[in-house]
């Protein structure tokens, strides 16, 4: 009979009179890695706080290795021991891996610390998964997937049964990913049980046993084996599959690379070497970083946080000083968190892009006339809501539609599809159509293809020694990785 670990029974959780979780039921049994698909992330913050905080519940039960921890009758005020890993590493920069898995943990009582002594209980852990992680090594030093196993590790040895792990392709590469699940698999095999969060239902079936589709605060279906495909393919990405499908036959590759828009020319930052790149008018180029330091490197050049070593950048063929900031727009990751402006009004934060391209356009007639020419798109109700109560699609189409206003020549997206539910990936990935139906181009920064590829009419990969490799959108269907839509690629 397979042990539970963890349950949550008709649990209803209410925060600030909304309605968060509703009748919510999971079961995660001993060893296993558990999916989770959120269709829209409603509930999905206040799920993951609650298994690791028992917080007062409106309805329901909670159980934790056989114990129930919380109820609607008695909360404890207590953690659990759960552990959660995600983009935001929870470890501790100035110190060591051995510092941070040994000492930090909860009941650590060693007054004076042998550092040799935890080299020497780190080396078999480290062993058992292949791989091999400087026990000195300060944590601002490593890798994001050196990051993410570490952490790993530490749940491990503080023996927290339960690990869940949030959308972690969104910093580790493809690569990397296949290593991260043989390490949960290994771990799986020792009793340790996962809760693996993500959309994409590609990477769900190559680590899961089973996968849970979360909607509006509820569990809608849960599904194993060959359900996991049939039934939410057809049930949830259906208007996906037919929008790819659409935007590939009315793409004419033919009509691209007529001239260069934008131009790196041997450029050297701090980790980027003598690095060349061209961007051509009107495509979409996807450039997934295999390193997480180049990743880095790259956004302070262009925020111009960091000044180039060598190396010249062209904007039509006109040599530009970065930022540039009319010719070149960057739309930041998790953009509706990183760029809606709470003290400013939603004409405020929909004109900043226009300031830089027409002047005066802080004058009531110029601020009249954009909202008459684009108060029937975006909704007039907007305009009278406070930025910080619009909802998460309502401010989506504020940063893209500012975008639009500034009609730069290239944006520039962060990871766009970081942090976004299934139904707000879609409205993305709409949104930036838009932008190359504008004649714009786009060039997409990521680390993880799996939606970038839709939109892809040329692919980049590049690491610490500059481009690795180079894919016209023709040689797409060749590629070896897990992603939504290459079927439909090698189908054309």
């Amino acid at each position: 009979m397979r042990q539970e670990v963890f349950r949550m029974e008709r649990v209803t959780y209410i925060d600030k009179g909304i309605k968060q979780l509703e009748d919510f039921n999971l079961q995660i049994y001993q060893g296993e890695i558990m999916g989770l698909i959120p269709i829209n992330a409603h509930g999905l913050q206040e799920l993951l706080q609650l298994m690791q905080t028992n917080m007062p519940l409106y309805d329901g039960y909670v159980y934790y290795c056989g114990e129930r921890i919380n109820s609607w009758k008695s909360t404890r005020r207590t953690g659990n021991r759960i552990g959660i890993i995600d983009a935001n590493s929870r470890l501790v920069e100035h110190m060591t891996v051995t510092d941070n898995i040994f000492v930090l943990r909860q009941g650590f009582r060693q007054e004076v610390i042998q550092n040799k002594l935890l080299r020497k209980q780190l080396t078999p852990f480290m062993g058992d998964i292949g791989m091999e992680i400087p026990a000195d090594a300060y944590v601002d030093k490593l890798s994001a997937f050196e990051r993410v196993v570490v952490e790993l590790l530490r749940a491990v040895v503080a023996g927290y049964r339960l690990i869940v792990l949030n959308e972690i392709s969104t910093v580790i590469n493809g690569e990397e990913l296949c290593k991260l699940y043989d390490i949960i698999h290994h771990y799986g095999k020792q009793g340790f049980s996962f809760l693996y969060v993500s959309p994409h239902l590609e990477e769900i079936m190559e680590v899961c046993d089973r996968v849970a589709l979360l909607s509006n605060g509820r569990i809608q279906k849960v599904a194993q084996g060959k359900e996991m495909k049939a039934e939410i393919v057809e049930g949830y990405t259906l208007e996906f599959d037919t929008m790819v499908r659409y935007h590939m036959e009315n793409r004419n590759p033919d009509a691209l690379r007529k001239r260069e828009i934008l131009s790196f020319n041997h450029v050297t930052g701090e980790t980027l070497q003598d690095f060349t790149m061209k961007v051509y008018e009107g495509e979409c180029l996807v450039v997934q970083n295999l390193d997480n330091q180049v990743f880095q490197d790259i956004l302070q050049v262009l925020y111009g946080d960091r000044k180039l070593k060598m190396g010249d950048c062209f904007i039509a063929g006109r040599k530009v000083d970065l930022p540039a900031s009319k010719e070149i727009a960057i739309i930041a990751a998790e953009p509706t968190k990183t760029m809606i402006f709470n003290e400013m009004n939603y004409m405020d934060n929909l004109c900043m892009g226009l300031s830089r391209r027409v002047s005066g356009v802080w004058k009531r007639n110029m601020r009249d006339s954009v909202r008459k020419e684009y108060g029937p798109v975006l909704g007039e109700e907007v305009f009278q809501i406070p930025v910080e109560r619009l909802s998460e699609r309502q401010k989506y189409q504020l940063v893209y539609t500012r975008v639009l206003l500034q009609k730069p020549k290239v944006v520039v997206c962060v990871q766009p599809f970081k942090g976004a539910d299934l139904d707000h990936r879609v409205f993305v990935w709409k949104m930036m159509e838009m932008l190359l139906d504008k004649g714009m181009s786009v060039v997409i920064l990521t680390i993880n293809l799996a939606d970038s590829m839709s939109l892809a009419d040329r692919l980049i990969r590049i690491g610490k020694d500059g481009i690795l490799e180079e894919v016209n959108r023709e040689d797409f269907g060749s590629l070896s990785i897990a992603a939504p839509w290459l079927s439909l690629y090698r189908t054309q």
